[in-house]
């Protein structure tokens, strides 16, 4: 199928040359001009996607050629969009790409994917005329002759206007113009890259400035020119994220990790659960006091636990639900700061070690390096008894992290570029949890498997639900009534006492809950006030003196 879709790449010949901030400048210059945007992101990076998405609320999208392959790379950045301007913002520099020895998956490598004309952004800081060296070196590996423009960063209007001729007569290249240095317009960074956007003050205000700047300084209709003069793309539109599956999947309902603490998810990872019939639902492990209601699956992401370590160690609350729930056998999927939140502990790079929810049996730490950085894939182990887990198979992702644990697990093996190998992840089979970030499209069967032990889970909840109804009714009508007098006047069919409900809570047993509960959002007893915990059932019995074992016993 072909498609009109005017497109531009903005890249740069390495990190910190400003690719973002031009991006984000032009896509607000753009948008203020009433164009439709389309915003995405080349290579695994979280952080870019989250400032297009916030500060113009742009839908952002990864594309990485080591994830998928060209034609489904295509497939993803035309299937949905109808866009008057898609905008590509690069990753490091124009020609790194994997191991950094190879153009592949590098910025380049995409543009030649998509045939989309490529603008360098150059930081001229301290530089005269070896700007035409490096714009010549880079015009020199452009073999498909992708390079339209360049934007010169940090850099005097009087000096600019004396070097661009110069540049155009020796380079052969359009200089579109033009951003100075200010200030108040700058994007701060840390270990895993730029500083979120909820955490730089002002941010939208920020960028409305760059955007008005750059429309000054940057010549917007020769950029809009030169993406519309993209030549249709060819992709097979019946290529997609889904694989071969079925769209009347069953219903799950899936807890994602989301809030300041766990913010780094890829869209069409969660599209894709989507479309195999996830539900997703989020909540905050910082903030919230409990997991949400029915849930039949757990996902925690990655982002930065270490900077909120002490107020996640200070929510009780829902680190032992959680506890409990994975436990009782809820699959769950964890990965890099996830990961180290179901850890014993989490020491920062203060030294300050927090209690996490002790689900792994292990402590994670600040190493002050990368630790095991780049793309990997992930591979079930062949060995007899190992790699148990829901997934059988390769999975694409990659590990960006400072922190390493005493416990990492070996269920899978990792084979990064270098054809390097070494153990990874803890897995089960309705678990599996590492630092590694996964890109579920790169084999859809990991989703798929996935909701589906979501469903086996849920079928066996609403199975025990309704035995613990049965048995509960009868233990109600013959037990219960006769032993606590706030049940006196309870009408036989009336459900309202939890304790009632389900004796097995009291046995330490698992239970879910009452659902007439759950689907309400009631959390105590109606007629004894009793909240749902097992302490205050504990002193109903040590008061009343009953041994529900006997009752049990006695009942069946």
């Amino acid at each position: 199928m072909l498609k009109k879709l005017p497109r531009i790449v903005i890249s740069a010949p390495k990190s910190g040359s400003g690719k973002t901030l031009v991006s984000i400048s032009l896509m607000g210059a753009f948008s203020a001009r009433g164009k439709s945007l389309r915003a995405f992101k080349c290579g695994p990076d979280y952080i870019d996607p989250m400032f297009h998405k916030k500060i113009l609320g742009i839908t952002s999208k990864n594309l990485d050629l080591f994830f998928t392959d060209e034609a489904q790379t295509r497939t993803i950045f035309a299937e949905d969009n109808t866009s008057e301007l898609s905008m590509i913002e690069g990753v490091m520099g124009l020609y790194d790409g994997s191991g950094g020895i190879s153009e592949e998956a590098s910025t380049y490598h995409l543009a030649k994917t998509l045939q989309a004309p490529v603008i360098l952004v150059i930081d001229a800081k301290g530089m005269g005329l070896s700007l035409v060296a490096e714009i010549q070196g880079f015009l020199g590996m452009d073999t498909e002759g992708l390079i339209k423009g360049v934007i010169l960063n940090n850099i005097s209007k009087s000096f600019f206007d004396q070097i661009k001729p110069v540049i155009e007569e020796k380079c052969g290249v359009f200089v579109l113009g033009y951003f100075p240095f200010q200030k108040d317009i700058e994007i701060e960074s840390r270990h895993l890259g730029l500083k979120l956007p909820d955490e730089i003050q002002d941010i939208k205000e920020m960028a409305a400035k760059a955007a008005e700047k750059i429309a000054k300084t940057v010549d917007l209709e020769a950029i809009l020119k030169i993406a519309e003069a993209s030549e249709e793309l060819s992709f097979d539109e019946n290529l997609c994220l889904r694989g071969n599956c079925t769209e009347n999947a069953p219903r799950v309902r899936i807890a994602v990790a989301k809030d300041e603490a766990f913010c780094f998810y890829y869209q069409d990872n969660l599209k894709l659960l989507e479309f195999f019939g996830a539900e997703i639902v989020e909540f905050s492990p910082t903030q919230d006091k409990s997991l949400p209601a029915d849930i039949d699956g757990l996902i925690f992401g990655g982002g930065y636990p270490e900077f909120y370590a002490e107020k996640l160690s200070q929510n009780t609350e829902i680190m032992e639900e959680i506890r409990e729930k994975i436990a009782a056998g809820i699959p769950s999927l964890a990965e890099c700061g996830g990961f180290m939140y179901l850890h014993k502990s989490l020491k920062n790079q203060s030294g300050n070690s927090y209690q996490m929810t002790g689900v792994i049996d292990g402590d994670t730490y600040y190493t002050g390096k990368l630790v095991r950085f780049g793309y990997i894939t992930v591979k079930t182990k062949t060995e007899k008894g190992q790699g148990e887990s829901f997934f059988n198979g390769s999975i694409k992702g990659h590990e960006f992290h400072y922190f390493d644990s005493t416990h990492n697990g070996s269920s899978f093996t990792a084979v990064k570029t270098s054809v390097k190998e070494y153990d990874l992840g803890i897995s089960g089979k309705n678990h599996f949890w590492s630092f590694a970030h996964l890109y579920y499209p790169s084999n859809p069967d990991f989703a798929r498997n996935f909701i589906e032990q979501c469903h086996k889970y849920k079928e066996e909840k609403m199975n025990q639900t309704q035995e613990d109804k049965n048995f509960s009714h009868k233990f109600f009508q013959n037990t219960a009534c006769k032993n606590f007098p706030c049940h006196k006047n309870v009408p036989e069919n009336d459900f309202n006492c939890l304790f009632c409900f389900c004796p097995l809570y009291c046995l330490g047993k698992n239970c879910g809950g009452n659902f007439i509960y759950t689907e309400k959002g009631i959390k105590s007893c109606i007629n004894c006030n009793f909240p749902h915990l097992r302490q205050n059932y504990d002193q109903i019995i040590e008061k009343t003196k009953l041994s529900i074992m006997h009752i049990l016993s006695t009942d069946k």
